[in-house]
């Protein structure tokens, strides 16, 4: 009997998750070739989020320096937007884009394909940006823990809606991750993130992660019944909203 074909290592997974959500510039060549691709480094996602925030911590820091608390988070959601090249904030535009046109799914479906932005996804991603940045001002001097965890929680809200609900399309990227990551799997993940968001803000990240992962449901729910089921653009809209529920709880939890 032959050998079964290895699996890619961690270094290989939190490779791909990195190019993958991140522009971030690595100093090595990528991969030729990672058996299972974007489904396999899954769940390296949070860490991501986490290197994410870590590199936020620079900016802000500088930014405090010589700033105001509402320029140093502006310059924060700048950085931020960059670090994730803008591919959640894509996908949140053309997914209000489609829920909110009331057209039947087929033609929600197409819509979400479209390239240009309408009226909803510019409204959306303004109202992101703009609740962003009220709740990183509001943080005060707890900012550098609300840019660490709210980015692991985005990511590992992800992770939730591709375990708990079906692809809406038999193709693509949400078909290609859709419950790839098993619930055993998701549960030690969980735990993990629950810990590191104990750890940074106490009852206030436990709280975030509770709510975050309320959000996720909530919005996983509903896009599917729109839908039929959940697609690449939904998950990185599930990943901007529960960022801001995260900071909404961090910015009140003070």
């Amino acid at each position: 009997m032959s050998d079964p074909t290895p699996q890619p290592g961690p270094f290989a997974c939190l490779d791909t998750a990195l190019r993958f959500l991140t522009t971030v510039p690595l100093p090595w060549p990528a991969p030729k070739h990672i058996m299972g691709g974007i489904a396999a480094a899954l769940g390296y996602f949070p860490v991501v989020g986490a290197i994410i925030g870590g590199l936020l911590l620079g900016v802000g820091w500088f930014a405090g320096l010589w700033w105001t608390p509402l320029t140093q988070a502006a310059l924060l959601l700048v950085a931020w937007g960059v670090l994730s090249g803008g591919l959640h904030l894509d996908g949140l535009s053309d997914t209000f884009d489609a829920i909110m046109s009331w057209h039947p799914r087929e033609r929600k479906l197409a819509i979400m394909k479209d390239s240009r932005i309408g009226a909803m996804g510019a409204l959306a991603i303004s109202s992101v940006l703009l609740l962003k940045l009220v709740f990183l001002a509001d943080t005060g001097a707890n900012w550098w823990r609300a840019v660490l965890i709210a980015p692991i929680l985005g990511r590992w809200a992800m992770l939730v809606v591709t375990t708990q609900f079906p692809a809406a399309r038999p193709d693509g990227l949400g078909r290609s991750v859709q419950g790839q990551l098993g619930r055993p799997q998701l549960l030690v993940i969980s735990t993990g993130v629950a810990l590191v968001a104990v750890a940074l803000a106490g009852v206030g990240g436990l709280v975030a992660v509770l709510l975050a992962g309320a959000g996720a449901q909530f919005l996983g729910h509903w896009w599917t019944r729109e839908l039929g089921g959940l697609t690449g653009d939904t998950y990185g809209a599930v990943c901007e909203l529960t960022e801001v529920l995260a900071l909404a709880v961090l910015s009140a939890a003070g």
